[in-house]
């Protein structure tokens, strides 16, 4: 009997311990359109969960890659459909699965978290890109935003600074929203204080993929746009379009001319590929803007495992925190050695506000007029 008592106790011992090894935190990510795979936006958002993972030993529910560093942290990630259509369904079934922490990936989650969060008031909500009104520090959601117009000047310094002389550069733009314009109009302005001869009407390009969040997912446009803009004389060309940049960078390729990325390193992960064709490619790509969306995510989560909470309200990532910036790794140092100092002093005049930097291309012309 005694021994059948302490199998008993032994038993209920290992299901107690059992029962308390539930996640402390569940933290989850909704995609935009294009999904984990866009080798941009959404990758960069992966890697923030990945981090979290590692940093507080979590692991990613039903992930294919299998990442686990322990059981403390849940994390996982839902994709929308092809149309985005599903993004309120998507951030629903993550509330109602119990999630302490859930971050929409893109402008386009706006209207359907500020619902969902509203439906939901005891749960903290993250949005990268979008823009919800009247928050504070006790809302229960937070704007994520990056001053990728910062970034996109260091871009535009890239190109005004290593453009052969008499060509062209130009910038491929994703869907035609307020938002890209910011990258282009950083683009433009670096270019323009860099290179004079840039300033000509002209010399600089720009084309957008569309008007909506296809735009973002459409390389046979970008390639389209990427090959004209080289055919009218551009050497190298930046684009802000996600997906659609994989078109640049096979334009690039294909014509021998040069091309800058967004968002992660895509660089090295061309470089690093599995892809014959896409490690050649990665010749092409001069650097990336890092838009640290791993940064927000990875920040975002941290607050809340180790304060317990969420502050509401708004934050922006830029060259101050480091929150954009620009790739350099094993693969294109020696290409941008040349001008590493140029871009760094550009950039320790930016945070000092020594340079101001136009948010929007429509600004770029009144800006000129007292930059240079």
């Amino acid at each position: 009997m005694k021994r059948v008592l302490l199998l008993t106790t032994a038993l209920l011992l290992v299901l107690s311990l059992s029962a308390g090894a539930a996640p402390k935190y569940k933290i989850g990510i909704c995609f935009d359109v294009g999904g984990r795979g866009d080798q941009s936006f959404n990758d960069s958002a992966y890697n923030g969960l990945v981090l979290l993972a590692k940093q507080f030993k979590g692991f990613i529910k039903d992930d294919p890659s299998k990442v686990s560093f322990g059981q403390e942290i849940e994390l996982k990630y839902l994709e929308p459909k092809s149309g985005g259509q599903d993004r309120e369904l998507i951030l629903r079934a993550m509330a109602e699965d119990g999630y302490n922490l859930i971050i929409g990936v893109g402008f386009l989650y706006s209207d359907s978290l500020a619902k969902v969060a509203g439906d939901f008031p005891d749960i903290h909500f993250g949005i990268i890109d979008g823009w919800i009104p009247d928050l504070n520090e006790s809302s229960n959601v937070t704007c994520l935003g990056f001053a990728e117009h910062e970034g996109s000047f260091l871009m535009g310094a890239v190109s005004g600074l290593l453009a052969k002389k008499g060509t062209k550069v130009g910038f491929l733009g994703g869907m035609d929203i307020p938002l890209i314009h910011k990258f282009q109009g950083g683009f433009i302005a670096g270019a323009m204080y860099v290179n004079k001869d840039l300033r000509a009407p002209g010399m600089i390009l720009g084309q957008y993929a569309g008007k909506d969040p296809t735009a973002f997912n459409d390389p046979k446009t970008g390639e389209s746009i990427a090959v004209n803009f080289f055919k009218q004389g551009a050497s190298i060309v930046y684009h802000a379009s996600g997906g659609t940049g994989a078109g640049l960078f096979k334009a690039a390729k294909d014509l021998g001319k040069l091309a800058i990325g967004v968002d992660s390193d895509q660089g090295l992960i061309y470089a690093t590929s599995k892809s014959a064709e896409e490690k050649k490619m990665s010749e092409f790509i001069l650097t990336s803007m890092l838009k640290r969306v791993d940064n927000a995510v990875l920040l975002t989560g941290e607050e809340l495992i180790e304060t317990g909470k969420n502050l509401g309200g708004y934050k922006t990532f830029s060259l101050a925190n480091d929150g954009v910036g620009y790739a350099l790794n094993d693969y294109n140092k020696k290409k941008l050695q040349p001008i590493k100092a140029k871009l760094d002093n550009l950039k320790k005049q930016i945070v000092a506000g020594k340079i101001t930097v136009p948010d929007d291309d429509a600004k770029v012309a009144d800006w000129a007029k007292t930059a240079f």
